[in-house]
């Protein structure tokens, strides 16, 4: 939760805000096209900061003695956060780091670092709860003025030229005119960030029932988009998260309401912009309700978790589109993001030769030439006449339809019209491959890979093909490999770079990842490094609290204890995941009472916004619904498990051994001549059973 209290002391920040971006002029410098400069970003990996490793402004790499250097020079500190794929970065650089008079000013009165959020998202996670507090919204640009000390006096997100050149001298001013007070405020956005993340724990179990999550639902519904999908308001982000806990939530509840809301926003997603219909994959977010017109950036965070919604939806509904986006989405990584290596690169970027989207978005005429005769079916297939367009006119394909209602409507069967969709993208697929591509952010991520090998994983189960578990298990042997030296995860990768400390996300969502690789493979290696993972995030991210902070240092300014969901999940609430499975593959007390320590101390979050927590949520449904273990035991236990993970069984547990296991599920279970399925609950067995109609209803009968 974000707190303003502070800020209701001081008319200073609002003044400010006010002269700065309600004064300023809109006319810009204009952008310097062979800047012949270099700076010390030169010797960077990262293509956010090669980016601006030519601009005029003296960057640097952050580093401890850049710090040491503002306070020997009495110097205030700039620190600019982006990534390469953010459209808004590349215009605040080109408009503004590029010109030599800001240049100037930023040389001359300030020291400046460049800091790539995906390389460094510990960083951006406390100076971004720093705008937030200062200004009640945040984004990237990230651009953060700071006393030598680190502690914030300034932020804010895109600014103009002249928006920017305003914002430097009178923050300057300000800090030398009068220091004290420049110092008084910056104490108070820094008491803020650490008052963030301070959790209080409260009794066990307090307020964790099932209607508190009904009550919390309740509160979030009127917010949901009933016809379009997604929670209304002018953009739509996809957050998966959230869509799965519903999921979950309406199938333990029996909620059609959440139900149907759930299959219309997979639904409008698929039909929608956001869905690339010619290469696959999907676009970061929708700049309309409608999905109609995305931000063009595809990123691998997003597409991995995509790919999980769609495979577990499929289980649910049973709806084919589901497979399909599940699978052209897998097709598009591995055609366009992975690497020799078998990691998966971070992400590609929203602009090509200067211009968002150019890349994906059509003429009318293209698409005529390039049709042909067929041009009308398919203008009436993908909404090009009726869609809304981008300026000039450009199109952004969308379906208007289900195929089996089109193909109904327009007289040709189904197989006409695969054949027909397929010769279309190939048609477009050739001509947009003469097109300038945009460029790829070749970091290795590995948290973002630990997503991507839940997603092969939940697409394994769902739809059987062994090769996706095959390369769920490639992914994890590259990271494993690469990423993970002397017991210790690195964040990102990739040639040249410097190796910097995992951070907290990183260990919870590999550990989970390879908790969900050892249920759908049975091979025990996979246990065995979830629980290395996990004891290491205890040594090392275990704060007082009995929360993680987020990276295992003490050189930012505060502590982040990351406990909100945003586009990717609370790596605390995994963590909290992670301990319930481990405790009860383990039949460890103590993960267990940990997991509700935590969750209890959630309760009052999830009771005011349960949207922004749900992976908190969802791990409520564990604990105030039955919750199952599901061992499956003898030498046929591969082909059992794998029909039983075919099943949406929220709240469950399967795990599986073809062999004498000394893990308390398996102990004295296995047979020689059999092979059993035994469903669980709190140390609690049924009879074994010998195939899984038998296991489902001892499910719904427990």
């Amino acid at each position: 939760m974000i707190h303003r209290f502070f800020f209701k002391t001081t008319l200073y920040s609002f003044i400010l805000f006010y002269l700065v971006f309600f004064t300023a002029c809109k006319n810009n410098t204009a952008k310097i096209e062979d800047p012949n400069f270099s700076n010390e970003l030169i010797n960077e990996t990262s293509p956010y900061l090669l980016q601006h490793a030519h601009n005029p402004v003296n960057w640097k790499p952050w580093s401890d003695n850049v710090f040491e250097e503002a306070v020997k020079d009495d110097k205030l500190v700039i620190i600019s956060i982006g990534y390469s794929s953010c459209h808004w970065c590349h215009v605040m650089e080109e408009e503004t780091f590029e010109d030599e008079k800001v240049a100037e000013i930023m040389n001359q009165d300030f020291i400046s670092i460049k800091v790539d959020r995906e390389e460094r998202p510990d960083v951006d996670q406390v100076y971004m709860t720093a705008v937030q507090l200062m200004s009640g919204n945040g984004g990237w640009p990230l651009n953060v003025i700071v006393l030598p000390n680190g502690k914030p006096l300034y932020g804010g997100t895109y600014h103009t030229n002249a928006q920017w050149v305003q914002v430097l001298i009178k923050i300057n001013k300000l800090y030398k005119e009068d220091p004290k007070k420049a110092n008084e405020y910056a104490d108070m956005v820094s008491k803020g960030i650490q008052d963030v993340n301070i959790i209080e724990v409260t009794e066990e179990s307090s307020g964790m029932t099932i209607e508190a999550i009904n009550e919390g639902v309740s509160q979030w519904k009127p917010q949901w988009d009933l016809k379009w999908g997604g929670n209304t308001g002018r953009e739509k982000f996809m957050l998966p998260g959230n869509l799965d806990f519903i999921l979950d939530y309406a199938s333990l509840s029996n909620d059609e309401v959440a139900r149907s809301h759930v299959k219309t926003t997979l639904d409008q997603m698929a039909k929608g912009g956001i869905y690339d219909h010619i290469g696959g994959g999907f676009y970061r977010y929708s700049t309309d309700s409608r999905w109609n017109i995305p931000h063009f950036e595809k990123m691998l965070y997003d597409n991995a978790q995509l790919i999980s919604l769609y495979s577990k939806a499929y289980m649910n509904f049973k709806d084919p589109v589901y497979e399909q986006i599940a699978l052209e989405c897998i097709a598009f990584l591995q055609k366009e993001m992975k690497n020799t290596e078998g990691g998966y690169y971070a992400a590609i970027d929203a602009d090509s030769e200067g211009e968002e989207g150019k890349y994906y978005v059509w003429t009318n005429e293209e698409l005529q030439h390039l049709i042909g005769t067929e041009f009308n079916l398919f203008s009436a297939y993908y909404n090009t006449s009726k869609s809304k367009k981008m300026e000039g006119g450009k199109i952004v394909l969308r379906k208007s339809d289900d195929d089996a209602h089109f193909s109904k409507e327009n007289k040709i069967t189904l197989e006409k019209l695969r054949e027909l969709k397929e010769n279309w993208k190939s048609s477009l697929l050739m001509a947009r491959a003469e097109r300038v591509s945009p460029r790829i952010d070749d970091k290795i991520i590995v948290s973002w890979n630990a997503l991507l090998i839940n997603g092969y994983v939940d697409a394994f189960k769902a739809f059987g093909n062994p090769e996706l578990l095959n390369e769920a298990q490639s992914i994890f042997n590259a990271i494993k490999e690469t990423a993970y030296i002397d017991n210790q995860l690195v964040h990102s990768y990739k040639k040249g770079s410097k190796r910097s400390e995992g951070f907290l996300e990183d260990y919870a969502f590999l550990a989970n990842a390879s908790l969900n690789l050892y249920s759908a493979s049975m091979n025990d290696e996979y246990l065995g490094f979830a629980q290395q993972l996990t004891k290491t995030a205890e040594e090392h991210f275990k704060d007082d609290s009995g929360f993680y902070k987020f990276n295992s240092g003490n050189s930012l300014i505060a502590k982040i204890i990351k406990n909100d969901d945003g586009v990717m999940p609370s790596p605390n609430a995994v963590m909290a995941h992670n301990l319930l499975s481990l405790g009860h593959i383990e039949y460890n007390k103590d993960y267990m009472a940990r997991t509700t320590t935590m969750l209890s101390a959630m309760q009052p979050l999830l009771k005011e916004s349960i949207a922004s927590y749900t992976h908190w949520a969802a791990l409520s449904l564990k604990k105030v619904y039955p919750y199952y273990e599901i061992a499956v035991v003898g030498k046929d236990a591969e082909n059992l498990r794998k029909e039983l993970a075919q099943k949406h069984l929220p709240n469950t547990l399967i795990v599986g051994s073809t062999k004498e296991s000394g893990l308390p599920l398996f102990e004295g279970r296995y047979v020689a001549d059999g092979t059993y399925i035994y469903v669980c609950k709190d140390n609690t067995c049924k009879l074994p059973v010998d195939n899984v109609d038998s296991a489902i209803r001892q499910l719904h009968n427990f």
